[in-house]
């Protein structure tokens, strides 16, 4: 065996992997997670669905049921509970999403957030009669987008980007026009994990004088996001991905400073109105950020994801996305040694400037191996048609769990 061979062998072997953690400078964080150490999980490469959560806010939640809930009962309300949706917003702006406070709201499904913010959008557009989207975004936004083109009589403009990639800048300047009222992209695809330009792309949506809503689901809490830097107009997000606020934790909403007061949004709530508890004949918007919300927030949905706010603010986005590259470089590194050769596809970007946090790697055989790794404790999940999608948590995956994922395919297609 040649030295060159020798040494790609070893760069493929578990000893590798084990190395990479050692040397890893957030390996510590893993441990704050529960489930790091459950024997029957062997790699959990879903983090990008369903975070893991963590053991402060299993404490933060029984903390909550026994002290607040069980009590200050209904008195919470006015002692914080209300006040949550702004309070948690504002942080995750500070630490995550490059946003000044005031313009991010918590509550509500992403499906819900979608509608109000895309609604409002179309409707402080009259004349514009089209909206851009493109064939492969995530069905929710799709399936809102059809229904509020169909209630408004709109066009929907359709791009189709490559099948490992996403929306580029000649995709979107293609069907741009003095008719677009409207553009919703993802910033990371959540198939391929493309990375879209996103200063580049408002750009070009502001030029045409349209306005831009950006889905965050896959890229909130694993890259550097400067919502205000960029001039984003609205952008939502789910908080149960790698935010770890847990299955079914509300969306968030970003409403920028200069839009508020000019976008109504169509969900008239209680909570949403300049004085609540006025129980007035007439809904009268609140200022601010407020006029976004609509109904009672989610109060135990919101708990969890403040630790996981917490963790990214100590151990800072930037050193998340280090981590979030090496993964997913060495994810790479494992498919072009062992899955390669047995004739399994990659869906996703080489370059890590165009990739966020995931890889999707393809073969006819995956619906069934998927079934399989699940069987055996290696948790990633399945995106038709035929693709098995990596999600690498930064804080919660360690190398040797990319490893063990990247062999256990390897193992059920030999």
């Amino acid at each position: 065996m040649t030295e060159t061979h020798a040494g790609r062998r070893s760069e493929l072997s578990f000893d590798h992997a084990q190395t990479l953690d050692l040397s890893d400078p957030l390996s510590g964080h893993r441990d704050s997670f529960l489930g790091s150490d459950d024997p029957d999980v062997v790699a959990y490469l879903d983090g990008n669905s369903l975070g893991r959560p963590l053991k402060a806010s299993a404490r933060r939640v029984a903390g909550f049921i026994a002290e607040q809930w069980g009590g200050r009962l209904i008195r919470g309300w006015d002692e914080g509970w209300l006040g949550l949706p702004a309070e948690i917003g504002n942080e995750l702006g500070r630490v995550a999403l490059g946003a000044a406070p005031g313009q991010i709201t918590i509550g509500d499904s992403t499906t819900v957030m979608l509608y109000k913010l895309c609604r409002a959008a179309v409707a402080a557009r009259p004349g514009r009669t089209e909206v851009v989207l493109d064939t492969d975004n995530f069905p929710t936004d799709r399936f809102i987008l059809e229904g509020i083109a169909a209630e408004r009589g709109l066009t929907l403009r359709w791009i189709t980007p490559s099948f490992d990639g996403g929306v580029t800048a000649g995709d979107l300047a293609a069907v741009l026009s003095p008719r677009t009222a409207l553009v919703v992209i993802s910033q990371v695809a959540y198939r391929s994990g493309y990375l879209a330009d996103v200063p580049a792309l408002t750009e070009l949506a502001h030029a045409a004088g349209a306005l831009i809503l950006w889905d965050l689901c896959h890229s909130v809490g694993v890259l550097p996001v400067e919502l205000d830097a960029w001039g984003v107009d609205l952008a939502v997000g789910c908080t149960y991905k790698y935010l770890n606020g847990g299955p079914g934790s509300p969306a968030f909403g970003y409403v920028r400073a200069e839009h508020q007061g000019q976008l109504v949004q169509p969900i008239q709530g209680w909570l949403g109105s300049a004085e609540p508890f006025g129980m007035g004949d007439r809904y009268q918007a609140a200022a601010g950020i407020r006029a976004y919300t609509s109904g009672t927030p989610p109060v135990i949905g919101m708990l969890a994801m403040q630790d996981m706010i917490e963790l990214i603010g100590s151990v800072g986005i930037a050193a998340v996305r280090n981590k979030s590259v090496g993964l997913t470089e060495y994810a790479l590194a494992l498919y072009d040694g062992v899955l390669a050769p047995l004739g399994v596809r990659l869906s996703s970007p080489r370059h890590p400037q165009e990739r966020g946090g995931h890889l999707t790697v393809d073969h006819s055989s995956f619906r069934d191996v998927t079934a399989a790794l699940w069987r055996r404790g290696v948790v990633p999940d399945f995106r038709n048609p035929e693709g098995i999608r990596l999600g690498l948590s930064p804080l919660s995956t360690s190398y040797a769990e990319v490893w063990l994922g990247m062999d256990a395919i390897r193992q059920e297609i030999s």
